[in-house]
């Protein structure tokens, strides 16, 4: 297949200027105000998944953003690998400490500047460009299935429904995403685990107005000051969470399981310096790739109440506010964790205020097996085209719909993600690598081309 080389390098400026005009539209899912934006996104994805090449391609409504399925069967019998992605970004904010416009990209020291750059926008349209590489050679060895989402950045609430509706449409034998990443561009990995997730939001009230910290101060309970002190006992001394039953279902790694993991290039002093970091913490007993990844989490996502504009305000605050994550590890699960921290947060409470808990998204963790054929496949198109067989790795990320097409498709997902930890995704200056975008390209036919070899 070195065709593939050829056929990138002829139109590499093409793909670049057709991953920016992508980029250019807010697709922020999360706001309204871009709800024409986000619609608009899908449009453009339909449109260059029917110039790639696809026979059927269309807009699929939900009751939220909609979803985006195209397809090219070129034979029944052949296997078929269904691709998932999403076209929906984070918000921006904060602005001001973007380098340049979120949604104006550019490159800058070989790296592409914009929101959804990596996260998915740019890992989606890998596939599209990979498969219109493989429809103008006239080398599409099996069938392929497109569908994507909206929704992912908000927890695709409509993803789920959608797949029990048209299970028939969807019928495959693999499914393939981009959305993790690689050690690093001279080291290859494959995802072969994901964390699940918990997000809640708490909300403690006091007083029924905001007060005078002068008159009330030392009087009256403080929203902000209770919560901080809940907060606090979310956790011990060890980093340990303290919800009594959150660790009962976790997976527990053999020291054997967790010596391979260990194989996996990693400096600590790197990632210190990556982030600026004097030291890292967490769970005693734990290395930090093992934290990242095979470990249950708690962390505030935000926090607020109160004043904060400009200059001073003496207030006591009627509410407070705070957004939470767990990132979960196989077997828990993610409806018995949003009751075991309802339960104990609301334990934590003293009488003088009232607590309010309310579950956003979750998802349980995944893990995908390493010895099938699409995820030997996919190790041997890294391979090709790295020239380094790639590690398998857990990610601390979570992807909750890899779990879902397990149970209601009965598909295993292969990862096959180029992002890297430095890409500053969900954060301003997200960033992806020219040489990944292109690598990408360049290595999806092999899986391809080596998946339909696996399966005769």
């Amino acid at each position: 297949m070195a065709k593939i080389n050829d056929y990138i390098e002829a139109n590499k400026q093409r793909f670049l200027d057709e991953l920016f005009e992508l980029l250019r539209i807010p697709s922020v899912s999360a706001d309204p105000k871009y709800k024409d934006d986000v619609f608009r996104t899908a449009d453009s994805v339909k449109a260059s998944l029917v110039a790639a090449g696809a026979d059927k391609a269309e807009i699929c409504q939900t009751a939220g953003y909609p979803i985006v399925y195209a397809e090219k069967i070129i034979d029944a019998k052949l296997p078929t690998v269904l691709i998932y992605g999403h076209y929906d970004v984070q918000p921006a904010d904060p602005l001001e400490l973007w380098t340049s416009g979120p949604f104006e990209p550019v490159i800058k020291d070989g790296k592409i500047y914009a929101r959804g750059s990596c996260d998915d926008k740019g890992q989606m349209f890998m596939h599209v460009k990979a498969f219109e590489y493989m429809m103008k050679t006239n080398s599409l060895p099996c069938n392929v299935k497109f569908m994507i989402e909206g929704e992912e950045e908000i927890g695709s609430n409509n993803l789920g429904i959608f797949v029990q509706n048209n299970k028939e449409k969807l019928k495959a034998d693999v499914i393939l995403v981009s959305d993790t990443g690689i050690i690093a561009n001279d080291i290859p990995s494959i995802t072969v685990g994901l964390r699940g997730l918990a997000y809640v939001e708490v909300e403690v009230t006091g007083p029924n107005r905001d007060l005078h910290s002068g008159l009330y101060g030392g009087a009256v309970p403080n929203p902000i000051n209770i919560l901080c002190e809940m907060i606090a006992k979310l956790k011990d001394d060890n980093k340990h969470i303290t919800i009594p039953g959150f660790y009962d279902d976790v997976e527990v790694l053999s020291a054997e399981e967790r010596a391979e993991m260990a194989k996996a290039p990693f400096s600590l002093d790197e990632y210190k310096k990556a982030l600026d970091l004097k030291d890292v913490i967490g769970e005693e007993g734990y290395t930090t790739n093992e934290r990242n990844s095979i470990r249950p989490t708690l962390d505030v996502n935000g926090i607020w109440g109160g004043y904060q504009g400009e200059g001073a305000k003496t207030v006591i605050a009627s509410k407070a506010y705070a957004k939470i994550s767990m990132r979960l590890v196989p077997y828990q699960n993610s409806d018995k964790t949003f009751k075991q921290f309802e339960k104990y947060f609301l334990s934590l409470a003293p009488s003088s205020v009232t607590v309010k808990v309310t579950p956003h998204h979750g998802g349980e963790a995944a893990v995908t097996p390493s010895n099938s054929i699409a995820y030997k496949a996919a190790s041997r198109a890294m391979e090709t085209t790295f020239g380094k067989k790639p590690i398998p790795v857990r990610s601390g990320g979570s992807i909750p719909i890899v779990a879902m097409f397990k149970t209601e498709l009965g598909l295993d997902t292969v990862l096959l993600g180029f992002g890297l930890d430095s890409d500053a995704i969900h954060s301003p200056n997200e960033h992806y690598g020219v040489f990944n975008y292109l690598k990408g390209i360049e290595t999806i036919p092999y899986f391809f081309q080596y998946y339909a070899e696996g399966s005769k």
